[in-house]
């Protein structure tokens, strides 16, 4: 099993987690792991640092991409093909570039709320308009609003920018989920942009289906983004895969301009490479501590915070929690941050339907996490 690393090495990090905040704030909030880099992912960027491998990255360089592809094979039984790969620095990129030029001005793009904050700014960056069809929440699980998807599309939206899995809630959406979306989208001429970064980090015992496995419509109308910033650690290296599977999408991406894929890091890619190709072990020692988590964090919930609603989640580090019940507001963070000094992520900014919500990240110590409920139920006492 991964163990994190001690406070006192974690704050030496100059990460915008570990700066963001003074130093009696328990930082809980960006999708960042205390973990150490998988060794074969150090030793790459070592190697590159002796032999002074800091110069502009060639587009054509396959080993990265070959490399996510045989682990997409061997995890999920998808096998792209690498040869029609692009790349550039992070998914948020693959999203814009590719909606610009998938969706003309003004048009509108669905997304499914509670949802990654920043999809609410990369669709007007493309210059589309946001449509949102929340998630269906019966009280126990969430699930994506098929029929709504079909209305907002029947209405006009050209478009839907999937989360898949889904941050903040760690939902997996089904493959019979995937397919009926591409049988709607295909019926009404769309396209569909399934960010799935954090699919490396579903969690053991759930499958994850790919959007572009699911039929030939899926793969006519879509495009993936991926990239192994989440599963390793890698944000700040800067390196992330546009994936197509029809000439239609392949044409797009060859069609991107010349910078984008220039703007890809180098160490990104030398990173990825050793991610996939040569840390899944780490990566299962890491999802084993993960999970031994999540199961620690619903027993302090449990005990210190009984009215606080957690949905265990199937993939991912992070953990949407319903406080309401304890009257802090809107943006619980908020509260919490300032009362507690633990810093969460503010449930709101991912869509109205985070009001009374909070994101925690779990891909920490055992003590860190324990230390962070404690400080937030005494909160309840005071």
């Amino acid at each position: 099993m991964t163990h994190a690393e001690p406070l006192d090495s974690l704050r030496r990090r100059i990460s915008e987690k570990w700066t963001a905040y003074p130093s009696d704030v328990l930082p809980l909030f960006v999708a960042e792991m205390d973990y150490p880099l998988a060794p074969a992912i150090a030793a790459a960027l070592h190697a590159a640092v002796d032999r002074s491998d800091t110069g502009y990255v060639n587009p054509e360089e396959r080993g990265p991409v070959e490399a996510f592809a045989a682990f997409a094979r061997d995890s999920w039984g998808w096998e792209p093909d690498p040869a029609l790969f692009g790349m550039t620095t992070d998914v948020s990129v693959v999203i814009v570039e590719t909606l610009r030029r998938l969706a003309a001005p003004g048009d509108g793009v669905v997304i499914t709320p509670p949802v990654y904050p920043p999809f609410f700014e990369l669709v007007p960056e493309a210059g589309a308009r946001v449509v949102e069809v929340p998630l269906l929440d019966d009280g126990s699980s969430y699930a994506l609003d098929l029929a709504g998807i079909d209305r907002a599309l029947a209405a006009g939206a050209r478009g839907v920018l999937l989360c898949n899995p889904h941050n903040p809630l760690g939902l997996v959406h089904s493959r019979a989920e995937l397919e009926e979306l591409a049988r709607i989208v295909d019926r009404h001429g769309g396209f569909v942009v399934s960010d799935e970064i954090h699919a490396p980090l579903v969690h053991p015992g759930v499958e994850f289906t790919p959007y572009l496995t699911v039929s030939d419509a899926a793969r006519e109308h879509g495009v993936a983004a991926e990239s192994g910033s989440k599963a390793f650690n890698l944000a700040g290296l800067k390196a992330a895969f546009i994936v197509p599977a029809s000439e239609r999408m392949t044409e797009l991406v060859r069609g991107l301009p010349l910078e984008v894929p220039f703007r890809t890091g180098l160490f990104g890619l030398v990173a990825t490479q050793a991610g996939f190709a040569e840390s899944r072990e780490w990566l299962a020692d890491t999802l084993a501590a993960i999970t031994a988590n999540f199961s620690l964090l619903e027993s302090l919930l449990a005990s210190e915070l009984p009215l606080a609603r957690l949905r265990r989640p199937s993939a991912s580090y992070l953990a949407w929690i319903d406080l309401s019940a304890y009257g802090w507001g809107d943006d619980p963070a908020a509260h919490i941050l300032e009362h507690a000094r633990v810093a969460l992520s503010n449930g709101p900014a991912f869509g109205r339907e985070g009001r009374g919500y909070v994101r925690l990240n779990v891909a920490c110590s055992p003590e860190v996490l324990t230390e962070a409920v404690a400080r937030i139920a005494a909160l309840t006492r005071s």
